[in-house]
């Protein structure tokens, strides 16, 4: 089979393609092809695969050759992140909407030309949800809570959802979008999502540098970790349509934790010492984005297709930490641990 991964080169994207290689196949099918689409070309070790074929380059600009090359499946990541949308509007709608929109008329066009419908999991966001005067804000929001987005990420992101389910519907695709819990712990360098400083917090202090937490201690937010977030994108695109249920977005599972006990953890996996790396400086822009967040959410749909979250953040945090000594330079990122 011949696989799609839009925003392939990034954090999430790039350890996408790391796990289906790896298993080799997807819904029983071996994995011939893969290509990873991105602004950047991907990971030097997904380039060294004879199966991958980089395309770096705007989106919007490579979404005509789908009218014409078959795809069995995509992964549809690519996005402008949260704060960036924020703070750049037209940059969110063109790298959010406006990209979708011609990724699914691409796909649009090969079926109405005799084509089969191609798969598509789209990878939507927590972010859809939020505090509505109109609408009552439950403290966990579940499947079928209804979506009021405070952020225009959020907004974009529910627009695409229904864009998938409608064209689903019309049969020009076999789309799912899935809810993707804040993702934690992120390697590298902070990025413009306003939700980077879970990471941060976490991150910084194992690599012996202080890190700024820009909102309280109080602040409960769903979060998932790498290898959760992307074993749920998997199992979206294996589920049959009866188990999918429905063509509206699921949540995927999600811990939901306080930034205070996401400290505790940090000082019973790493130390007190490696904790007090940690400060809290209020900033309003981010702290106000954050507060239109659901502060916990349920994924019923997700569990009925055999996921779980992660039971302690701790578990998280350790995940990471093996991350890291399986790479390089894990010196470096490890080094508050010494």
């Amino acid at each position: 089979m011949k696989l799609m991964i839009t925003g392939g080169g990034g954090f999430v994207g790039a350890r996408l393609a790391r796990a289906l290689l790896a298993r080799g196949e997807l819904t029983g099918r071996r994995i011939e092809r893969m290509v990873l689409t991105d602004i950047a070309p991907p990971p030097a070790d997904l380039l060294a695969d004879p199966r991958v074929e980089a395309r770096t380059g705007p989106l919007l600009s490579q979404t005509e050759a789908l009218k014409t090359e078959a795809f069995d499946g995509i992964f549809h990541l690519a996005s402008a992140v949260s704060g960036e949308c924020e703070a750049d509007f037209q940059l969110g709608l063109t790298s959010n909407l406006d990209s979708t929109r011609a990724v699914l008329d691409a796909l649009r066009a090969r079926t109405e030309a005799g084509g089969t419908p191609t798969r598509l999991v789209f990878s939507s966001s927590i972010a859809v949800f939020g505090p509505d005067p109109a609408v009552a804000f439950p403290k966990v929001v579940a499947d079928d809570t209804l979506p009021t987005p405070q952020t225009s990420y959020g907004t974009q992101k529910l627009i695409c959802e229904h864009l998938i389910a409608d064209y689903t519907r019309k049969g020009y695709i076999d789309g799912r979008a899935a809810r993707l819990m804040t993702v934690t712990v992120r390697p590298g360098r902070p990025n413009g999502a306003a939700s980077s400083f879970f990471s941060g917090i976490i991150r910084e202090p194992l690599a012996g540098v202080e890190a700024i937490c820009p909102v309280s201690p109080d602040v409960s937010h769903p979060m998932s970790s790498p290898a959760h977030t992307v074993d749920g994108l998997i199992a979206v695109y294996e589920a049959t349509r009866e188990a999918f249920c429905g063509r509206t977005a699921l949540n995927l599972p999600a811990l939901n934790i306080r930034v205070a006990d996401m400290l505790d953890a940090l000082e019973e996996v790493a130390g007190s010492a490696v904790r007090a790396r940690v400060k809290f400086e209020r900033d309003e822009r981010i702290a106000n984005i954050v507060a239109n967040w659901p502060t916990g959410a349920s994924g019923a749909r997700a569990e009925r297709l055999g996921l779980k979250p992660h039971k302690t953040f701790a578990e998280i945090i350790r995940q990471y930490i093996d991350d890291c000594r399986a790479l390089p330079n894990a010196d470096q990122t490890l080094k508050g641990l010494n």
